[in-house]
Order: structure tokens, then C-alpha cells, then sequence
């Protein structure tokens, strides 16, 4: 009789093992994602680009990031990354009337921004005749200056 008990014992802590998923060797538990930063997430794909009307063919693009330290890409995040909080994200006031003369040649440059800046989805673009009004229209900033 205690042969039997003790098989019996052996085969329920076996199984009971089996079944808690304890007695297999490397299974994973799985958790639940969580955010593991103290900052809101600020992402961004800036680009410029020639137009023809129905399409837009990028012709430079970078990548920028904010938080936790500016990075990227971009020739210059921190100057880029201060003039955006400067303006809190808001890439409508980067741009201003242009600042000097251009011509009115109509070769038209769009810039986009698209991604995520703290926490919020960014997905903004703007059109100039030419990149001679893009620049004067840029002159302070050094989000686009790449």
C-alpha cells in the first residue's frame, strides 16, 4: 500500500506541475507592455520634396527625436528640437511671410512632418513656389535646415 500512495503522490505533483506550467524548462511568462519612460514620446520624419501637382517626390528626409535628449538624423536635433518647444509643436508658427525678395518662378517644394511630438500625432505639411520662398519663409528656424 505505500508503494501505491507514494506512486500516486509522485504522479499528482507531476501533474500537477505539468498542468501549472512549472515543469517544463524555458516557459516564458508573458507581461504586459508598459512604457518604460519618463517622457511622452516625441518621433518625427521631416522631409522635403518637389511637387507636380498630384505627387510629391521626396527628395531629403530625416529623422528626429526629442525625448529623453534630442537625436536623429537631423544635422542639428537640439537647435531643431528648442525651436519646436519653442513654439510647442506647433510647425505653423516656423513659418513666416518670406523675409526677402524671390522670384516667381513656379517650381513648387512641400515639407512635411509627420510622427508623434509629445505624445501627439503630428501629421502637418506646407507649400512653397520655390525653394528661393521656402527658404526666406524658414530663415530663423532649424527644424527644416537639412
Amino acid at each position: 500500500m505505500r508503494y501505491n500512495i507514494g506512486k500516486f503522490s509522485i504522479i499528482a505533483t507531476a501533474s500537477a506541475l505539468i498542468m501549472t506550467g512549472m515543469g517544463a524548462v524555458g516557459v516564458a511568462q508573458a507581461q504586459p507592455v508598459q512604457s518604460t519612460s519618463l517622457y511622452a514620446p516625441s518621433a518625427l520624419v521631416l522631409s522635403v520634396g518637389k511637387s507636380n501637382g498630384a505627387a510629391v517626390t521626396v527628395q531629403r528626409a530625416v529623422t528626429l527625436s526629442c525625448a529623453p535628449r534630442p537625436s536623429g538624423t537631423h544635422p542639428s536635433p537640439t537647435a531643431a528640437c528648442a525651436d519646436l518647444l519653442a513654439v510647442d509643436g506647433e510647425f505653423t508658427q516656423l513659418t513666416t511671410p518670406p523675409q526677402r525678395s524671390c522670384t516667381r518662378e513656379w517650381d513648387p517644394v512641400v515639407i512635411n512632418a509627420n510622427g508623434v511630438w509629445q505624445g501627439r500625432s503630428v501629421s502637418w505639411s506646407a507649400t512653397f513656389g520655390n525653394a528661393c520662398e521656402m527658404q526666406a519663409s524658414l530663415t530663423e528656424g532649424s527644424v527644416f535646415g537639412f
